[in-house]
């Protein structure tokens, strides 16, 4: 057995299943297996975005060619959300989370708990999100920002709260608002765990995040030229708080930057966690695979 952290070998069964049923897989000396591919799991993804639109078999194939054996497609919306749930039903490697992004409550009912929670029965469901707070496009006029502010915070907490009623954690999304994001989450951090997606701040705001519990994952940034502070946030994560994304379409990772990303891309930030941690691909994969079915304990 690889080496996991303790609270996360409960989780081995489930990770070396997933080793031994990655189809790249070659016979190994006396019987044994040796994956040719470390399997990794995207854990945000866009699948609904129109980037995809005719391009869904070939994104599983090619994801699945790389070793990517779950793709977690993320809900903006109720409609992305039930698109999500759609594509998760009709495809097996892919698992739906449901919610409300902090910039797309415009159209947004006054409360968006009771439209998602019929869709968290689903046994594809597996979190609620993206949820969280986002400063980085508020609007200049100050009354104006001090509204979508209030307004952020109010649909935050309504999908905090659905989350611990449906006993799901929650996909955390903080752009430009780490500070503002972990005041509000603070307050539920005893009843549910966050994924703090695309983590792009410093070491000691990741140790703020792990400390309640929660979990950050990095995407194509953390290749970048200029995204130091970033690995060092990663090479300082512990191994049970660590996992990897694409947040596709978005944030291709060196040598595709600047491309559409695709899940099949989940390798390249894989592979440079992996570096700046000090650790095997094999490690890394068993201990990202078994923190991702910790946290979404739905994931099959």
């Amino acid at each position: 057995m690889l080496l996991l952290p303790r609270n996360l070998q409960p989780f081995w069964p489930a990770v070396k299943g997933e080793i031994f049923r990655n189809p790249a897989i070659a016979p190994g000396p006396r019987g044994g297996h040796t994956p040719c591919v470390e399997p990794f799991y995207d854990t945000h993804a866009h699948l609904t975005f129109p980037d995809f639109a005719d391009d869904i078999p070939g994104l599983i194939d090619r994801a699945e060619e790389a070793g990517i054996t779950r793709i977690i497609t993320i809900g903006t919306d109720l409609e992305s959300s039930q698109r999500a749930v759609a594509m998760a039903e009709a495809h097996a490697p892919v698992y739906a989370v449901v919610g409300w992004h902090p910039n797309d409550l415009d159209p947004a009912p006054d409360d968006v708990r009771p439209e998602l929670r019929e869709l968290c029965g689903h046994p594809k469901v597996v979190a609620i999100g993206e949820t969280g707070i986002d400063y980085f496009r508020l609007p200049k006029d100050e009354a104006a920002a001090k509204t979508l502010k209030v307004r952020q915070e109010k649909y935050f907490r309504h999908q905090l709260e659905l989350a611990i009623e449906q006993n799901l954690n929650v996909v955390v999304h903080q752009r430009a608002a780490l500070e503002a994001t972990l005041e509000i989450f603070e307050e539920y951090a005893d009843q549910v765990r966050g994924q703090f997606h695309c983590f792009v701040d410093d070491a000691p705001a990741m140790r703020r995040v792990v400390e309640l519990g929660s979990v950050v994952s990095f995407t194509g940034i953390i290749t970048f030229k200029n995204a130091e502070e970033v690995r060092e946030a990663a090479a300082a994560v512990p191994m049970e708080a660590v996992m990897v994304e694409t947040d596709s379409p978005f944030l291709a990772p060196m040598p595709h930057r600047g491309k559409r990303c695709e899940p099949a891309y989940t390798r390249h930030t894989a592979e440079k966690v992996a570096e700046v941690k000090g650790v095997s691909l094999a490690e890394l994969s068993a201990a990202t695979c078994a923190t991702a079915h910790a946290f979404f304990p739905k994931l099959g």
